[in-house]
């Protein structure tokens, strides 16, 4: 009766997390619903702004800028975007593991430091004591997801925009989780600093367009915009793919704890039936006994 026992307990414990699993998956499709719909409608603006800003570095020399390009590459930044909260699968994981292949890889043997938006992210890297200390910049930008807004992102945008101009990094580099769908993101590494002129003019560099007042002064508003809009659309984009990233991890989690719920109560129910047997048996035995 105590294996009885036991079973009941664990049917009992697996039944309460398949509760919690299965409101977790409805919550994050809710979430994802509404940060899908964000992703969608910054998306278009975001790919004609670049458009736009291609076609004035291609006829423009962008190393003229404040954010154009200084010449070797010594100190480096890197702004993985991950979640505050886990429970989503490989999602903060492959964030983190696209990070340390390029502190190891393409940047190795750089002054390499890593400004962490999203909890997960930023723990890792303050252990292996890659964040920022010397006050330059917040340690992390854990926060946001807080309040999740182009007003937050771009005070944030800003202080990395700035530190970039006084020459405290010669690049800085995205790492985030691009939405592709509800059980796909793709890990992205996006340079964000320098602004460089595209390599070869494609049709959108060759549309002809008319500047006013002219190419340098719309571009001095241009560079700050695309900047600004760039690190929004990656923490939208990420924020999308952790709530669809969550919603596949509980449907999973979801459908293992009803098959083992299965198996447990057929556990159950044979072992009820043993014991049932038993008891008959001891008793058959018993009359027998009595009246031999």
């Amino acid at each position: 009766m105590a294996n009885l026992k036991e079973v009941r307990n664990r049917i009992t414990s697996v039944n309460s997390t398949m509760q919690i699993t299965s409101a977790m998956k409805m919550v994050s499709a809710a979430k994802l619903k509404r940060a899908q719909d964000a992703v969608t409608q910054m998306r278009p603006f975001s790919e004609k702004l670049s458009e736009v800003l291609s076609n004035l570095t291609s006829s423009l020399d962008s190393s003229e800028g404040v954010y154009g390009p200084r010449g070797e590459v010594k100190n480096v930044l890197l702004i993985p975007v991950t979640s505050n909260r886990g429970l989503c699968g490989g999602f903060n994981a492959q964030v983190v593991k696209a990070t340390n292949l390029l502190i190891s890889g393409k940047y190795a043997g750089k002054n390499v430091k890593v400004f962490g938006i999203g909890k997960k992210v930023s723990d890792v890297m303050s252990k292996a004591g890659m964040t920022i200390t010397d006050g330059s910049l917040p340690e992390n930008a854990n926060h946001i997801f807080d309040d999740l807004s182009y007003t937050n992102v771009e005070i944030i945008a800003q202080q990395v925009m700035d530190s970039y101009v006084a020459g405290q990094f010669d690049e800085i580099v995205l790492v985030y989780n691009t939405f592709k769908n509800a059980a796909t993101q793709v890990v992205v590494k996006e340079q964000f600093l320098p602004v460089v002129a595209p390599e070869s003019k494609d049709s959108s560099s060759s549309v002809d367009y008319i500047f006013e007042p002219n190419k340098e002064d719309i571009l001095d508003v241009i560079v700050p915009k695309s900047l600004k809009t760039q690190i929004f659309k990656a923490v939208l984009d990420s924020f999308a793919g952790e709530q669809g990233a969550r919603m596949t991890a509980m449907h999973q989690a979801t459908d293992n704890a009803s098959d083992l719920l299965k198996d447990l109560k057929l556990t159950y129910n044979k072992a009820r039936q043993t014991a049932i047997t038993t008891e008959i048996l001891e008793i058959v035995s018993g009359a027998e006994a009595m009246n031999a």
